[in-house]
């Protein structure tokens, strides 16, 4: 094949592995509102009202407008909650990814502590919570890792890899089929 063909070809694995992720996660619907307002709300209220907010406290703090590490902790606390939100959201995991609310005041003493005084007693509650989260982690996300995720997720990665080695495979020097 030369080399336009490997192009559409690949181009149509990417689409398809692209698609099938959209689809998989709920956000590309055949309904009819598949871009409206409020679906696209209902599916990134996180991003909006929780991780927004949490990298504006962290650039408030790297920026140099606020040198107190204070500003980290509702920063961290807010970006961990926002990530396990969105991801629980677009992925139906509420089951799985609860304890990233136990992660999250971990995540935020942790960044005071790295950036503030050194203050060894912060570190007491950070291994406390961040161990507990991790454990309850492990023991709830087994099944759905292997299973859901799998289906989900891996097939349509699989689709998208294999269209970008289609796609590039004359470019790094390959051989046509």
């Amino acid at each position: 094949m030369n080399r336009m063909g490997n192009a559409i070809i690949g181009a149509v694995f990417v689409l398809l592995g692209v698609l099938f992720l959209l689809y998989n996660f709920n956000i590309l619907n055949y309904n009819g509102d598949i871009f409206s307002f409020g679906f696209l709300i209902s599916k990134f209220w996180a991003v909006l009202f929780l991780i927004i907010p949490g990298i504006a406290f962290h650039s408030i703090f790297f920026s140099g407008k606020d040198r107190d590490a204070g500003v980290l902790v509702p920063g961290g606390i807010l970006l961990v909650v926002g990530l396990t939100c969105q991801l629980s959201t677009l992925f139906n995991a509420w089951g799985v990814l609860w304890p990233g609310f136990i992660l999250s005041p971990a995540v935020g003493l942790f960044e005071l502590y790295m950036f503030g005084k050194r203050e060894k007693g912060l570190l007491i509650p950070v291994f406390i919570l961040g161990g507990l989260s991790l454990i309850f982690f492990y023991s709830f996300s087994m099944h759905w890792l292997f299973g859901n995720l799998f289906r989900q997720v891996f097939i349509p990665a699989l689709l998208v890899l294999l269209g970008l080695l289609v796609i590039f495979k004359n470019r790094r020097g390959g051989k046509d089929f």
